[in-house]
């Protein structure tokens, strides 16, 4: 499955009748809430190869509303971000497939990115990327080759050519790797692999930027793992489950690098029928509650969290205001929740409520078309 292709699949069909609605360029944010605090700066991904979306837009926020300023040339089907340790350097994952890519950018001026360099993602489909605790690399997870690359950081937030490439193999049909995070530690790099029903742990060798493969955790046949999250102890993890619409709790054991799975809860009430794939997982800032989102009911689903981290459950869902909400972030006030709502294009933003930590309904939404993620500066 090629990542246009996935696409089509788990959202682009919808982007042309959005884009009809929508347009091309973007809509004014429908509603501005009580209360204020000083305007941030937002950075909105979307898709553009058979989409309708820019690519790279960068927001204001004020209050809750989000209001667009400027579109960041030559920056295509951006669909994740991470912040290198410098501060001053944004990268972001290039989608295209069969040949991915992965741009550094100057936010020196976080309102007006300015490209570094752009390398070669060793793989088609670059999905997800983070920058590993050492500051020193930038992980890259290729969907459409299930394969993990590992990128040097230079000078000046500059990439290098890919120190080392992983490729992962499925028991049957094809891997797809979609995550690719260090733990708490540092120590260990662990990839969710969705084609492959697999989370793969890694050593990385922090000297030559080569990876080594330590553990594979096998969950059960067609779970289809998306993501995961960590509880702030490092003692557990979340892993999202985008075809069974399940989480799975797993333990975490930093000091042997081990996963292990000790229970699965559904992201969806009982009885809910038709598609089911959730897409985004987090951990609230107080670590009591649990969110993803899933696309076709498309809701929020949060989770309640116990002290230890070991058990969860879901105890709410609601409305994303959207269709198809693939990804989902929380405000650094922790007072709203974004939600990227991909076949409507549009973002959406709920309250988070201060006594419970649970989202209310929408309060206002911003167009954006065939849109993919958000990250704030």
């Amino acid at each position: 499955m090629t990542g246009l292709s996935r696409r089509t699949f788990l959202g682009a069909a919808g982007a042309a009748g959005a884009a009809t609605v929508l347009g091309t360029q973007f809509a004014d944010a429908a509603t501005t809430e009580k209360g204020c605090f000083a305007g941030t700066t937002v950075y909105i991904g979307s898709y553009t190869t058979g989409a309708t979306g820019h690519g790279l837009d960068v927001a204001t926020r004020s209050g809750a509303a989000l209001t667009p300023v400027r579109t960041v040339p030559g920056i295509t089907d951006t669909s994740w971000f991470d912040r290198g340790a410098d501060g001053k350097t944004l990268y972001v994952t290039n989608e295209g497939d069969p040949a991915g890519y992965v741009s550094a950018l100057n936010i020196a001026d976080v309102t007006k990115p300015k490209l570094i360099n752009k390398v070669s993602s060793k793989g088609g489909a670059p999905t997800h990327l983070s920058v590993h605790s050492s500051g020193k690399y930038v992980l890259a997870a290729n969907y459409s080759s299930g394969s993990v690359v590992v990128l040097p950081i230079l000078g000046g937030g500059k990439l290098g050519a890919a120190t080392d490439l992983v490729t992962h193999h499925a028991d049957s049909g094809q891997a797809h790797a979609h995550q690719v995070v260090n733990d708490p530690t540092g120590r260990w790099v662990l990839s969710v692999d969705l084609g492959a029903d697999s989370v793969y742990v890694y050593s990385l060798d922090v000297a030559t930027g080569k990876l080594s493969l330590h553990q594979q955790l096998k969950l059960p046949s067609g779970a289809g793992p998306r993501h995961l999250a960590f509880h702030p102890n490092g003692r557990f993890a979340y892993i999202l489950q985008e075809l069974r619409a399940e989480i799975t709790v797993a333990s975490w054991d930093a000091a042997s690098g081990r996963l292990k799975a000790l229970s699965v809860v559904p992201a969806v009430p009982s009885g809910t029928t038709g598609d089911r794939f959730p897409g985004e997982i987090l951990v609230s800032p107080d670590a009591k509650l649990l969110h993803a989102t899933v696309r076709g009911p498309n809701t929020i689903a949060s989770f309640s969290v116990s002290p230890d981290g070991a058990a969860v459950k879901l105890v709410s869902t609601v409305s994303s205001g959207g269709n198809w909400p693939r990804h989902l972030a929380i405000d650094p006030e922790g007072q709203w929740f974004y939600v990227s709502n991909q076949r409507s294009g549009t973002v959406t933003w709920l309250p988070r409520d201060p006594a419970t930590g649970l989202p209310g309904a929408v309060a206002g939404n911003l167009a954006v078309g065939s849109v993919n993620s958000v990250h704030f500066a």
